[in-house]
């Protein structure tokens, strides 16, 4: 026999870089123990998400006060979900921790995580900034820069990314190091409206990937390699190597290598 969820509201909160249906296992459990999962828009990722689980999602719209009075309404007759869209849901929670206040006895409200960012998540903003900048409606001079516009930037951004190395200040080094990055994925965003021979960033991120596992043999295959010294004479062979290969796809004087 399952034992009914006491009263109580939960706010689901879910990171917008992890797929929205991606929940974890006490996320799921509250969803399947409430007696409403309610949101602004059951249109929201996380709404049409959690509907398309069998949970049923319904709508509750209104202004942050006085949908919070109808929240902890409902949360002090069974147990609730609010699932928080993708805008945060701006002032919902200070207006629920404002309404509970003037409550001799409120039922409980906990923020629950539903998801967390991994390492690396960011950079997932990092291409969706990209894509608004250069896509219509975004910015005029991200919009008509070229490869070759672009180039003298990615020498100056590697130029004092190096002089902040060479200053020793760590705040001004992250900063360098992020106008790299911009760069690159500038250069992957331009390449992707290419007509004749496209690609993305995730060409790029692939290409990367497949380089550094293919020169560390001694990481990830069953080559050995103790020192460094040892390392970089490895990294030089099969550099010569990929030479040699690239040369032969190509007919050029290193075929026959």
């Amino acid at each position: 026999m399952t034992l009914a969820a006491p009263p109580g509201l939960t706010l689901l909160l879910t990171s917008p870089r992890v797929a929205p249906g991606l929940l974890t296992r006490d996320a799921w459990h509250s969803l399947d123990a409430a007696a409403a999962v309610l949101a602004a828009d059951v249109a929201d990722p996380l709404a049409e998400a959690v509907s398309a689980s069998g949970v049923a999602v319904e709508a509750l719209p209104g202004e942050p006060p006085a949908l919070a009075r109808r929240l902890v309404e409902l949360a002090g007759a069974g147990p609730v979900v609010w699932l928080i869209g993708a805008d945060g849901d701006e002032g919902l929670t200070d207006a629920i921790a404002a309404e509970v206040s003037r409550l001799d006895e409120p039922p409980p409200v906990e923020v629950l995580a539903g998801s967390w960012d991994v390492q690396g998540a960011r950079l997932l903003d990092v291409v969706a900034v990209m894509d608004r900048l250069r896509s219509p409606g975004g910015c005029p001079w991200d919009a008509e820069q070229t490869h070759a516009s672009l180039a003298p930037y990615l020498l100056e951004e590697a130029q004092e990314t190096v002089e902040a190395i060479e200053s020793g200040d760590r705040e001004h080094l992250a900063d360098e190091l992020g106008d790299v990055l911009l760069q690159v994925a500038f250069h992957a965003r331009v390449a992707q409206e290419d007509a004749v021979a496209p690609f993305d960033i995730d060409d790029v991120a692939a290409g990367l990937v497949a380089k550094l596992v293919r020169r560390h043999p001694h990481v990830f295959g069953e080559s050995d390699a103790s020192t460094p010294e040892e390392v970089e004479a490895q990294w030089a062979v099969i550099k010569e190597q990929e030479r040699a290969e690239k040369a032969a796809r190509a007919g050029g004087p290193e075929a026959d290598v």
